[in-house]
């Protein structure tokens, strides 16, 4: 099988080639990048020298041979490899936020300010999250063309991170999500706010109460509590730029309903909490549910696609707490991009993301 990755000299993009020059059922990569095109992916990225040698293509030609298209391309400007890729009956995997939100421009259009070029397309693409959406995008492939909307980085993290709550009906009040990305969530091309000595030794929030990945959170949370018919609590989330280049973790509030909240023992309810929570995940492939006494944290999870959770309380026993970690280029982006697509293949799900988290 070829695949192609349109945008490929991004950092997802790059880290796209990376993965997919191990996948064992991919024969083939067709690249293509408006900044180098002409040359090589190992003249932009030396990583690649004597395992991956391809031109730069037009985006064009990445959807003419491939037979899966992956686009690693700013927001709002992909909708037309999208409609190319469904006319030939290629699935296309898209990375940016354009198929996220579904049919609802309204949300697109206030979170990113730009309108859907081609508003018909949503009626082929599924979000997705695997652990949300697996079956749906399993079964996408069979129904003919087929877009995945790639989740964010900081919802992905957050989401995994509050579902058993949220489906198993324990959250009792507005969720408080506080993460920190690694500076490469920011893309290659560099601004001032991500200017080593603006970002170096220091951690800082941003876009406080503004961030455009809040209404996907939200939305997440939403369809997770509807799996069980419950509605859904709102959500505050922060995000914080701190001084790594990968990785992102978040520390989240989740207040208890009285039921958990009366539990008086904190050791056992804290106890009952993290056994919810490893039987919720327990088939999953990618999610793992700590052990007491291992927090999660971001250097545990570089280079992979894992997302590691710890299940804490507070001292008083009414706040459900827990950290969420990821590495925000693979299961925050290429990676869960990549998963998306075995499923859709019918491949082994774990298919070149089996690799164990970089030591240090």
């Amino acid at each position: 099988m070829k695949a192609g990755v349109i945008g490929a000299t991004g950092y997802a993009g790059a880290e796209l080639v990376r993965l997919l020059s191990g996948h064992s059922r991919v024969d083939d990569l067709v690249l293509s990048s408006v900044s180098f095109e002409g040359g090589k992916i190992e003249e932009v990225y030396p990583h690649f020298i004597g395992r991956v040698s391809a031109p730069l293509v037009k985006g064009e030609a990445v959807v003419s041979e491939a037979d899966v298209v992956f686009s690693a391309l700013p927001h709002g400007v992909g909708e037309q490899f999208a409609k190319t890729c469904v006319e030939k009956g290629k699935p296309f995997i898209d990375l940016s936020a354009d198929f996220r939100f579904g049919e609802d421009e309204a949300a697109f259009r206030k979170w990113y300010g730009k309108d859907y070029v081609y508003p018909e397309l949503r009626k082929y693409s599924v979000y997705g999250l695997p652990e949300l959406n697996r079956e749906k995008i399993k079964g996408a492939r069979g129904q003919g063309s087929v877009i995945i909307g790639n989740p964010g980085c900081y919802p992905t993290g957050a989401s995994l991170g509050c579902f058993p709550a949220l489906a198993k009906g324990i959250a009792a009040g507005a969720i408080i999500v506080d993460a920190a990305s690694g500076i490469s969530g920011g893309g290659r091309e560099p601004s001032r706010q991500f200017h080593y000595p603006e970002c170096a030794d220091s951690i800082s929030p941003y876009k406080i109460g503004s961030h455009r990945h809040t209404p996907e959170i939200a939305r997440n949370f939403a369809a997770m509590a509807a799996l069980e018919g419950r509605g859904s609590p709102p959500v505050i989330f922060t995000p914080h730029l701190a001084p790594m280049n990968r990785g992102i973790l978040s520390t989240i509030y989740i207040p208890l309903t009285a039921e958990y909240a009366s539990v008086v023992n904190v050791e056992v309810k804290t106890s009952g909490l993290r056994a919810l929570y490893a039987d919720f995940y327990k088939n999953e492939p990618f999610v793992r549910v700590l052990p007491p006494g291992v927090i999660a944290a971001t250097n545990r999870v570089r280079n992979s696609n894992y997302c590691d959770i710890s299940v804490h309380t507070d001292h008083s026993g009414s706040t459900l707490i827990v950290i969420s970690a990821i590495d925000n280029m693979v299961k925050g982006a290429a990676g869960q991009a990549i998963q998306n697509m075995n499923l859709i293949f019918g491949f082994e799900e774990k298919t070149a993301l089996e690799a164990i988290p970089a030591l240090f």
